[in-house]
């Protein structure tokens, strides 16, 4: 677990003439880019985290700690920073 860098230059792509703003950004930053949505509705006191397991959610086939379908990605890593 590391603390993503909220680069804020990356926002000015989530910009839109139609709504306050987009929920996605240019193709780069993907990660960074849902943590700057997330944190525009996060109070500052408000500790919060944002995990980014929409790509290795799912797997269309068997690898080493799963059986292929969803994966439970994050789950042990979850599950371990709370246990500390």
């Amino acid at each position: 677990v590391w603390r993503m860098p909220l680069e804020a230059s990356y926002f000015e792509g989530m910009k839109s003439d139609l709504a306050d703003m987009k929920n996605t950004g240019p193709s780069f930053g993907g990660a960074i880019t849902a943590a700057l949505f997330l944190q525009k509705f996060v109070q500052k006191d408000v500790k919060w985290a944002h995990l980014d397991i929409a790509g290795p959610v799912w797997s269309d086939k068997a690898k080493s700690l799963h059986n292929g379908g969803g994966t439970g990605c994050m789950v042990r890593t979850l599950t371990e920073f709370v246990r500390r």
